[in-house]
């Protein structure tokens, strides 16, 4: 979204009054990794956390989860 980070771009979509913008997965893909960017993430209605540089388990295992979550 234009002029939105991230973080201020997942809480304009969450706050969308349609039905699938509160169950769309939306999932961070970044270099901060510390724990406070993780709850930084979640706090904005993220649904995951991906640190770089993607270990490609953990990006399938985190897509596989939030895609069986929305069926």
């Amino acid at each position: 979204m234009p002029g939105a980070d991230s973080y201020g771009a997942t809480r304009q979509i969450r706050a969308m009054d349609r039905t699938d913008a509160r169950t769309v997965p939306i999932i961070a893909m970044t270099a901060d990794a510390f724990h406070d960017d993780v709850q930084k993430s979640k706090d904005a209605g993220m649904d995951g956390h991906i640190s770089k540089p993607i270990d490609p388990a953990v990006f399938y295992a985190t897509l596989v989860s939030q895609l069986s979550l929305t069926r």
